[in-house]
């Protein structure tokens, strides 16, 4: 094959549309492409081309705009246009080149065949950006349901390689390695067979007590009739076999090569990672290190959400419900030590946890509405419990807020009316500091006390804002500070420092904006949700927001979330210090397609909303 030909077909075989086709399928693609070059201004979809084209920019842009003229899309090199090849394609769009470009383009009847032979090619050709979302988080969600009614495989709760030693290894050397690896047992290979175990319990009892010898080995001391399962056994049967023949360990064998070493206390850990099983034992806690032991299990349980595919809407929800429970047991905690409050008060959430959309990894974002009735002297006392409150979550790795919106400043530790005034103010004179403190105190929601306080404030403030086109104008003009980071539809604009250099921060990038949106529309309707996902929905039910938009959004959402969650559960697995960091280079080339969709979307509601409030009449 001439170098040429063997560039493109390189070029080809790596682009992500095509990951899924074999080798004699882009063979057969080679054979029907046609390179075509466009100067800067020509018309796209080239005009002399009479039969429908699936077409591949190599280099180059273009831009795509309806009958009316108005923009669409923007393409770039490696991205493609398929419109011809879509019977349901709907309006065609009129292109032109805005640069010089290097084109491929593919006849779209062979295209067909190869999306009639292989499905997972077919579904990359959705029809649009919001399809192509769509399917993705539906597939996530489907798998993880098939997940979830299998249960978990042995093979999913062996986190580490077994330890093996050769049968011919003296006793001693295995008690050195057992202790090294801190293993209670180790696996005995005869070269590449398993021919059995040794546990603490061999050593002690047919060692130590039998005043064995130093240059024993350990084929002489081991358990020779093993049970083992293979690695898609699943949990409940290996439980099963654990107790039918009282054995603490089972080896786990993969294509008859060990893979593992399942103990009881391995199936114990992750039964006890369960949310419920959390939830109840934070109930049960009754002192603050019970409660720092018990978040210790936050992190795994985490990494078992994400293997199993949880939905990030779940993952969110369960982990703001275990924070909730923990600022409840402190209460309680702190109300034993300190008696009862003088005057009714609320404890509020704010931030992820406010907006039930919280990880493993969060710092602490909360406040304080006390009675109207409460008198100077009465604040030692919420003082005393706020600082008890923030304490304890801080010691169980939610660490205290970097700007100190917490209860424990005194800003944040009011009575009922002077927030109030606080709302008031933000909404009447909106500046800086007030949207900046919009993203977590109109995002509060109540965890503790009497509820009907918070609710006095909300409903207040937001009818305040709901009828002030101003302070909403500011808050859009706020929210569209954190733009998706499309760096001219090409390349994802990434951190560029020495600590997180060439990653992509996915929360302040991905999913802040949709949070902004969905606070904005929930301020601008004068609506009570405080979810993104509810926000969205209320939006569109209010005739806000067309339910396209809302679904599009929410399933943005979704993606992105899903792909924060998968890598900080790597992190996690890799015994990392968690963060929003995510390095695109690590991605698949479908996986950085969706999210270049799931900003696309981002970026057409931003516009949509700096449009209607005409926000750079503000700057």
């Amino acid at each position: 094959m001439e170098i040429e030909l063997q560039e493109i077909r390189d070029f080809i075989s790596q682009h992500v549309l095509f990951d899924d086709l074999s080798s004699d399928s882009i063979d057969l693609l080679l054979k029907h492409i046609t390179i075509r070059y466009l100067r800067r201004g020509q018309i796209f979809p080239p005009v002399e081309v009479i039969d429908a084209q699936f077409y591949l920019l190599r280099t180059g842009a273009v831009e795509l705009r309806d009958k009316a003229g108005v923009l669409v899309e923007k393409l770039a090199e490696d991205n493609s246009y398929f419109e011809q090849c879509l019977s349901d394609s709907g309006i065609p769009l009129q292109g032109r080149t805005t640069e010089d470009c290097l084109l491929y383009h593919i006849p779209c009847s062979i295209i067909q065949d190869l999306r009639s032979e292989f499905s997972a090619f077919d579904k990359q050709f959705s029809a649009s950006i919001e399809h192509r979302i769509k399917n993705a988080v539906r597939h996530s969600q489907q798998h993880g349901e098939i997940l979830t009614a299998m249960r978990y495989k042995v093979g999913d709760l062996t986190d580490r390689k077994p330890v093996l030693i050769q049968a011919g290894d003296t006793v001693i050397n295995t008690a050195r390695l057992m202790t090294t690896e801190n293993v209670s047992s180790a696996l005995i290979m005869e070269k590449k067979k398993l021919v059995g175990i040794v546990t603490d319990r061999d050593l002690r009892k047919r060692y130590i007590a039998e005043e064995l010898p130093p240059y024993t080995k350990v084929s002489e001391i081991m358990t020779r009739d093993i049970v083992t399962v293979e690695d898609n056994t699943l949990m409940s049967e290996a439980l099963l076999l654990l107790t039918r023949h009282r054995i603490h360990h089972l080896p786990v064998i993969k294509n008859f090569i060990p893979v593992g070493n399942l103990s009881g206390s391995d199936i114990i850990r992750h039964l006890s990672t369960n949310s419920a099983f959390i939830v109840s034992d934070i109930d049960k806690a009754n002192d603050i290190e019970a409660l720092v032991h018990i978040s210790q299990r936050l992190p795994e349980l985490q990494l078992q959400l994400v293997h199993a595919n949880a939905s990030a809407r779940h993952v969110g929800e369960i982990f703001s419900m275990i924070t909730d429970s923990l600022t409840c047991r402190f209460i309680s905690l702190a109300e034993t030590r300190l008696g009862a409050p003088p005057v009714p008060y609320v404890w509020l959430a704010g931030g992820s946890q406010g907006r039930n959309e919280q990880t493993s990894h969060s710092d602490q974002d909360n406040a304080m509405f006390i009675d109207d009735a409460m008198t100077a002297d009465d604040d030692d006392y919420f003082k005393a419990l706020s600082q008890f409150v923030s304490d304890g979550l801080n010691r169980c790795g939610y660490v205290y807020c970097p700007g100190k919106a917490m209860a424990t400043n005194p800003e944040w530790r009011q009575s009922q009316t002077v927030w109030k005034r606080y709302f008031s103010n933000w909404i009447e004179h909106p500046e800086s500091k007030s949207l900046m403190l919009a993203s977590i105190f109109f995002d509060l929601r109540p965890v503790y006390g009497d509820v009907s306080i918070f609710e006095s404030v909300q409903k207040e403030m937001l009818a305040q804002a709901k009828n002030n086109g101003i302070f909403i104008a500011y808050m859009v003009a706020n929210a569209l500070t954190h733009r998706p980071p499309l760096g001219f539809f090409r390349n994802l604009v990434l951190v560029h420092d020495q600590e997180h250099d060439k990653t992509l921060d996915i929360k302040h990038r991905g999913i802040v904006p949709i949070t902004d949106i969905g606070r904005v529309y929930a301020l601008s309707e004068g609506l009570t949700a405080i979810n993104t996902h509810e926000r969205l929905s209320a939006a569109c039910e209010c005739a806000a927001m067309s339910q396209e938009m809302s679904e599009n959004l929410s399933d943005a959402l979704e993606y992105i979330g899903n792909l924060r969650n998968l890598h900080q559960a790597n992190l996690i697995r890799s015994g990392k210090q968690v963060d929003n960091y995510l390095d695109p280079e690590k991605l698949s080339g479908l996986e950085r397609r969706h999210l270049k969709d799931a900003f696309s979307i981002i970026k057409t509601m931003q516009d949509v909303l700096e449009q209607r409030y005409q926000v750079g009449r503000l700057i």
